[in-house]
This record gives C-alpha cells, sequence and structure tokens, in this order.
C-alpha cells in the first residue's frame, strides 16, 4: 500500500452521499491504492451509522460498504500511535478534537495529504499537509 491521500470523516461522507460533485470528480481522478481512510475514520462512520434511524442504516451501510471495495482502511499502528504523542502534547490545550488529533497523526505518518473540508481544523499541525477537494478542483 503506497497511498497519497487519507479522506477525513466529512469527505467520505460527501462520497457516500455522492455529492458535492467535486468531491466525486476529484476522486474519479485517482487510482485504486492512492486513496485510505484510517480505521478512527472507519470508527466514527460505524458510530453514525449505529447513530441513524433503522431506514438510514441500511442505506448508510450500504454506500459504506460501496465505498471500501475502492478506499482501503489503513489500520492505526505503532507508527501513527507514535505520531499522535507529539501532536497531542503540542497542543493539550483542544479537547475538543482528540478524533481529528488521531486522524492529523495518522496522516503524518503514513506521509499522506489529508483531504478534509475542515481546514481549520488541521492547518495548525506542524507537517501536516491539507487538501480540500471541495473549494480545490
Amino acid at each position: 500500500m503506497n497511498p497519497k491521500y487519507m479522506l477525513d470523516t466529512n469527505i467520505f461522507i460527501y462520497l457516500m452521499k455522492r455529492q458535492p460533485p467535486e468531491v466525486r470528480e476529484r476522486f474519479a481522478q485517482c487510482f485504486v491504492g492512492d486513496v485510505v481512510i484510517s480505521a478512527v475514520t472507519l470508527a466514527e462512520l460505524e458510530f453514525g451509522i449505529a447513530c441513524s434511524s433503522t431506514a438510514a442504516q441500511e442505506t448508510n451501510r450500504a454506500a459504506l460498504e460501496s465505498l471500501r471495495e475502492d478506499i482501503m482502511v489503513a489500520p492505526f499502528d505503532a507508527q501513527a500511535a507514535k505520531a499522535y504523542g507529539p501532536i497531542r502534547a503540542a497542543y493539550k490545550d483542544r479537547n475538543r478534537d482528540a478524533l481529528d488529533k488521531l486522524i492529523a497523526s495518522h496522516a503524518l505518518a503514513l506521509g499522506v495529504t489529508l483531504v478534509t473540508n475542515n481546514e481549520a481544523d488541521f492547518v495548525n499541525y506542524a507537517g501536516l499537509r491539507v487538501e480540500n477537494w471541495v473549494s480545490n478542483h
């Protein structure tokens, strides 16, 4: 696995909903293996499905599984955990974004660009490359 991009949860949800079109178009330009999600993102998605209505759960589950055919889930490993320590220490006053810190550290550990529509949540993490497929197409 030699990915180039890691999708933040919001971008993956946009792909699940097939909108906005800019995200779909940019994703279509990637090759299989270029794009991954963090296991942390998968956990967030599973939580979202569990909180959905019964009718929405089936639709959301189908969309998730369909995308997972093309998007690998990167395991949160020891290298990602090592990258997390300095990020959490540097930004310990920002307790509200614990999952964002895990996703940022995972992207740093893999050396990939994090794709998000919440750029403000990630721009201050040293060394992290961030791209927005909603506004940069």
